[in-house]
């Protein structure tokens, strides 16, 4: 992100309020924005450099084509690193590289041996996304990661096989609600994976802490803004658990959030087209419409749990660890970077 490149001056957060879920939902949708994909490598380098030239202080106040620059370092760098995120894995190709799982995860009369390969394709990517999101204060190793994919693996199966098998087996219910629930199937191992995912590759965030900052009132900015490029970056206060308990947990409710009307609304509207006259003439048109229905209702539910919870957020210090209680910035607060 912006605050990786070179320059003493803090380019603003967003052109959007991020004190408000509104405002926060704009952002993300313009983290997210599948068109920053398009941008070239020339591009990039063009926009961190006008990023680059505002925090030195040679472009004086930010315009459309500062913002539009913005836009493109916040969706491609990673905050901590500074570094691209793999195109893959970035939030911007998030809605694109789901579709095929999800598509696959919901397709209707799905078998045994597809569930368990869809399930697997599924908890692969969230474990890349998850890893190449994460704050990276805090590094999982290799040997973590080979381990958490595997619990992360088990877990979604074993939800998805045992579902699958009990739905069939309950009785008192009609064929329409039995068919419902066999369709939900892949929500209920979803959400429960996808939360225990977060948990598994951001474990050792919890376990050793990520990194905390003081909060900068406005009179601080404006004296580091300008210091010229002399100014030392604001530096870490430590490591807090309580701030890495409280990032990985909001993360983990986010990707519940987004995964459920994703993983609900098309498997219900299907069922109810499925018994239209139109869909039984035309059987082919069932993939098409499907993975349509998931296209849609991802392009609005990402950046709705995206904004659940503000990405550089801001607590006070003495809801964390004693040693940072006196520590706080601006109104005793610190911050931190939850991650995506």
């Amino acid at each position: 992100m912006s605050a990786s490149l070179p320059g003493s001056r803090d380019v603003p957060n967003s052109q959007y309020d991020l004190t408000s879920y509104w405002g926060r939902v704009r952002h993300a949708a313009d983290i997210s924005d599948p068109r920053t994909l398009l941008v070239s490598g020339a591009g990039l380098e063009q926009a961190k450099s006008l990023i680059s030239m505002y925090k030195q202080n040679k472009i004086p106040t930010m315009t459309p084509e500062l913002w539009k620059a913005k836009k493109v370092v916040d969706s491609t760098l990673h905050p901590d690193t500074g570094e691209p995120v793999m195109l893959p894995f970035r939030m911007s190709a998030y809605v694109l590289t789901n579709l095929v799982v999800t598509g696959g995860m919901l397709t209707p009369g799905l078998g045994t041996a597809g569930t368990l390969l869809w399930q697997v394709g599924n908890q692969s990517l969230n474990v890349a996304i998850n890893n190449a999101n994460a704050n990276k204060s805090t590094p999982l190793s290799t040997s973590q990661i080979a381990k958490s994919y595997l619990m992360a693996v088990t877990a979604s199966c074993s939800v998805a096989m045992g579902l699958k098998a009990l739905v069939p087996r309950l009785k008192g219910i009609s064929p329409n609600t039995r068919l419902i629930l066999s369709r939900l199937v892949p929500f209920a191992a979803v959400a429960s994976a996808s939360a225990l995912n977060v948990f598994l590759m951001r474990g050792e965030e919890i376990r050793r802490g990520i990194d905390v900052y003081p909060v900068l009132s406005d009179a601080e900015r404006a004296k580091r803004d300008a210091g010229g490029d002399d100014t030392e970056p604001v530096q870490s206060l430590g490591k807090s658990k309580k701030a890495a308990t409280l990032a990985v947990g909001e993360t983990a409710i986010s990707r519940v959030l987004n995964a459920t009307p994703i993983m609900v609304l098309p498997p219900l509207i299907l069922v109810r087209l499925e018994k239209t006259a139109w869909l039984r003439a035309n059987p082919r048109l069932v993939l098409p419409v499907n993975l349509g229905l998931i296209l849609t209702t991802s392009l609005f539910a990402l950046p709705l749990a995206l904004a659940a919870f503000p990405q550089r957020q801001a607590i006070s210090a003495a809801s964390l660890e004693e040693e940072f209680h006196d520590r706080g910035g601006h109104q005793g607060m610190v911050e931190f970077n939850r991650g995506m």
